[in-house]
């Protein structure tokens, strides 16, 4: 066995020593399309088309922040995900320049249509075989808004799970946190693990890549998933979009030529008739 200057100083060696709060973390993350991006629509009118500009799903990009923070305190392993075309892969190798370990990718188009449950049962099946101590993911998608696929992905793999968290302390064998509530309040929670939680926007500050992270990301693995090797597990969709449409501009003025209280009941009338917004 080598000798251990460390040991001989007193001090952590950092191949010897394993932090007891050390986790095995999953981002969960998603690519899509960029906030000023024009809104461009398919053929059928059921999606955007693939000729936008796309970027990291920013509630996202706060949870894998926080998992590297995590590895960075206790140390550990950061994996993430992502599902969707080859384009898809450009946010994997950006958390992988910033710190992550390694990445899956669920690589099909079909996976950006996915429904909320059947986005789980994916990341579930495809991460079947490890063992994560702690999944994160943003609190909702910028495209969807469902919010709902940590909270399904949880049910699924049958663990604790917490959303909206805006802190998070790192305890034995469980986590203390602190949630986001309605009217400036907050709830504090201790959770055992393994879990999953979804996070808040604004829980840390975000980093940039730095050049020799951009630089060791292209060596680091990077695992492709294929349709068939989940779609056993996938259901029926229980959501579907069946149109999208860009609202139309218009321009209609009508005037309302009467003495103010008459005017008044006027205009109470049509909108509540007419326009329908009272």
């Amino acid at each position: 066995m080598p000798f251990c200057f460390a040991s001989w100083r007193f001090e952590k060696c950092p191949l010897c020593y394993t932090d007891p709060f050390a986790m095995k973390i999953l981002v969960c993350i998603k690519q899509v399309p960029q906030k000023d991006a024009p809104l461009k629509l398919n053929e059928d009118g059921t999606w955007i088309r693939e000729d936008v500009s796309y970027e990291v799903n920013e509630p996202d990009a706060y949870a894998l922040e926080e998992a590297l923070r995590q590895k960075e305190k206790h140390g550990g392993e950061v994996a993430v995900i992502t599902g969707g075309p080859a384009r898809a892969s450009q946010v994997l190798r950006e958390a992988l320049a910033k710190g992550a370990d390694r990445a899956i990718h669920l690589e099909d188009d079909r996976f950006v249509r996915l429904d909320s449950a059947n986005t789980a049962r994916a990341i579930a099946a495809a991460v079947a075989e490890e063992d994560f101590d702690l999944i994160v993911t943003g609190l909702q998608s910028d495209d969807y808004g469902a919010a709902q696929t940590g909270v399904l992905l949880a049910e699924i793999l049958e663990r604790p799970h917490a959303t909206i968290i805006i802190g998070i302390e790192k305890t034995e064998g469980a986590l203390h946190l602190k949630r986001e509530l309605e009217a400036g309040h907050y709830q504090f929670i201790d959770m055992p693990l393994p879990a999953v939680l979804t996070i808040q926007s604004g829980i840390n500050k975000l980093r940039y890549a730095s050049l020799i992270g951009i630089k060791q990301a292209k060596n680091k693995p990077l695992r492709k998933v294929a349709w068939a090797e989940v779609e056993p597990k996938l259901s029926a969709h229980q959501q579907k979009i069946e149109r999208l449409y860009i609202p139309e501009k218009q321009k209609k003025t009508q005037m309302i030529e009467a003495p103010p209280a008459e005017a008044a009941k006027k205009l109470v009338e049509y909108l509540k008739n007419e326009a329908r917004v009272i």
